[in-house]
């Protein structure tokens, strides 16, 4: 939870005790009739940071902003330039979330990217969350920064052999999990499969950049 109430993945969370990334919780929260329109305005970042009042009045969360200087890889564009396909325009007034009352048509549907070890399947999504992917893969052990200059949204699909996997996939009706086997046409590494699917490539560096440090936190108080 503290890491989608900040929008941050675990390098850029500093100081949170062990339980709090093995304990799990329930969480049932609702929003008033007069503020539910306001939701559809927000943003996905907007909307997590929500759960900051809630994590300061049930665990007694407190915390404060800090710039450090942390090992991160630049997402750039490999020499050859990119090999991207261009996906759908951002609509104006941002991306609409999903009307129950009013389904869309799944050939219509767009801005959207599924993840998991060994393969990332995008539609219409920028260069920013496909570092904001990786990062939270945690496939190359360090925050990865988009740094392509490349703006707009694109389609594609990425693909590498994944090794020691944090978790097994339970439940893959879209056979995403093949991604992880072995065979001749998946490239053994993630930097490999970037630079000859998408011509891209990742660069280390060392960044200033904001992270969360944990200053306090409990186990939540009892309902």
């Amino acid at each position: 939870m503290l890491e989608t109430a900040f929008s941050v993945d675990d390098q850029h969370l500093i100081g949170a005790p062990s339980w709090t990334s093995v304990n799990r919780y329930d969480l049932e929260a609702k929003v008033a009739p007069e503020d539910a329109p306001k939701m559809d305005k927000l943003k996905g970042g907007e909307r997590n940071a929500m759960l900051i009042p809630v994590l300061a009045e049930r665990f007694n969360l407190k915390y404060h902003h800090e710039t450090r200087e942390l090992p991160i890889y630049a997402l750039v564009v490999a020499k050859g330039g990119p090999r991207l396909t261009k996906g759908e325009p951002d609509t104006p007034g941002g991306p609409k979330y999903p009307d129950p009352d009013h389904p869309l048509d799944p050939s219509k549907e767009h801005f959207k990217v599924m993840t998991v070890p060994g393969r990332i399947e995008a539609d219409s999504i920028s260069m920013n969350i496909l570092a904001d992917q990786l990062t939270r893969l945690n496939a190359v052990g360090r925050a990865v920064i988009d740094k392509t200059g490349i703006a707009g949204n694109y389609n594609f699909t990425l693909r590498w052999t994944a090794d020691n996997l944090p978790f097994p996939i339970l439940h893959d009706p879209d056979g995403l999990s093949a991604a992880t086997a072995k065979d001749d046409n998946t490239p053994s590494s993630l930097i490999t499969a970037l630079q000859e699917q998408l011509g891209l490539k990742l660069v280390p560096r060392k960044e200033h950049v904001d992270v969360i440090v944990i200053d306090h936190i409990d186990p939540p108080s009892p309902n």
